[in-house]
């Protein structure tokens, strides 16, 4: 089938109200979430660190449209063009610079459009129409009239759809066994802290360690994570830190906590985390200092920032040596777990994007394309 607009594949087309939803208080029930621009990650939508939002807040920022599962989030601004499909359970409302895009059941595929949004060319497509003199954006009209190339008939879509598919639900399994082993290891950690007797401060077993300025231009692609305060920002050829290691958001997204399984390059938005002592490992205080509230301890109103001195005088409570030697075996365990989780997700996500655009446009069959999946996922 062969449609000229953007617009013809959607039942609807919507536009956010151009206002950040606000948070909710403290005590005040929430019933779901905002999705913005930085809860929507390649090509998935992130609830891990939306923002929740109360029912008033939520009937407000839905009046023009319900978001509902299969329903299409695309960012028009700061960056332009990512995409996230809505799954089944989400409940959210649009937040500040996205449109919902509702797929129409007679022309197109909700997992089709997805991907199609996703192809090179589409992106090409919006990247192009993308305005405005400081900040790159899309404006509804643009967004509706985008013309497109030429798509399947619907029953080819899903098709389509359902290979592509298939290997982001083994992403998403494999997401919910990391995020299951993290929990796992922060109720073990929970449970011997709270039966710990010894205190002391952060600052009397690890230290802090500024992050080394590394701008993207300077920069050499490699196989090292560069880490800021918004997690991992690029890649490069050296590191700064031995893995495994902790990160820390300085400056920016203040108190953040990463784990580094190997070895990484902290930048100077963040803080490091250097041993001083044999009665903590890093595995104790990753999950220790997550636990700590580092993410409210704005010490600058212009510049978010987090405070050396006052993050290292936090008391926190440690156990006994041999407790504290199997928990870090055990926690050691699950880092690896993750991290196997992670590389499988990175094998699985390249042969998506592989093929996307060869399913996209017909120079791949799907019976052929369904094959390949088979073997992987």
């Amino acid at each position: 089938m062969n449609k000229l607009t953007l617009a013809d594949l959607c039942e609807l087309v919507v536009d956010c109200k151009n206002r950040t939803p606000p948070e909710a208080a403290p005590g005040e029930q929430a019933v779901g979430f905002a999705i913005g621009t930085p809860n929507i990650v390649n090509g998935r939508i992130r609830l891990s660190e939306a923002k929740p939002v109360s029912q008033g807040t939520f009937d407000i920022w839905t009046a023009r449209a319900t978001p509902r599962e299969g329903d299409i989030i695309l960012t028009r601004e700061a960056p332009v063009g990512r995409v996230g499909r809505i799954e089944e359970g989400m409940n959210v409302c649009l937040g500040q610079r996205t449109m919902l895009l509702r797929p129409s059941k007679q022309y197109s595929d909700s997992r089709f459009l997805h991907y199609f949004l996703l192809s090179p060319t589409l992106q090409d497509l919006l990247q192009s129409q993308a305005s405005g003199s400081t900040v790159a954006h899309l404006r509804l009209g643009q967004v509706r009239e985008l013309k497109i190339p030429p798509v399947p008939e619907v029953e080819a879509q899903r098709r389509i759809g359902a290979v592509l598919g298939a290997l982001d639900d083994k992403i998403a399994i494999n997401e919910r066994i990391s995020a299951a082993a993290m929990e796992l290891g922060r109720v073990k950690f929970q449970l011997l802290s709270n039966s710990a007797h010894e205190k002391v401060t952060v600052g009397d077993v690890v230290e802090l360690k500024y992050g080394k300025s590394l701008p993207a231009t300077r920069r050499i692609a490699g196989l090292i994570p560069v880490f800021g305060s918004g997690g991992i920002s690029g890649s490069h050829n050296e590191f700064l830190v031995k893995g495994p290691g902790i990160a820390v958001g300085r400056k920016g997204t203040v108190g953040t906590v990463y784990w580094s399984e190997v070895d990484f390059f902290p930048i100077d938005t963040t803080f490091y985390i250097a041993c001083k002592s044999n009665k903590v490992s890093l595995e104790y205080m990753y999950f220790a200092l997550r636990g700590l509230g580092l993410e409210y301890m704005n010490s600058d109103s212009a510049v978010p920032g987090l405070n050396r001195e006052r993050a290292q005088s936090l008391l926190l409570r440690i156990p006994a040596s041999e407790a504290m030697q199997e928990f870090t075996v055990e926690a050691r365990n699950l880092f690896r777990l993750q991290r196997s989780r992670e590389e499988e997700n990175l094998t699985l996500a390249t042969l998506r994007d592989a093929l996307l655009p060869q399913l996209m446009f017909g120079r791949l069959r799907v019976k052929d394309a369904e094959k390949i999946v088979e073997d992987h996922a």
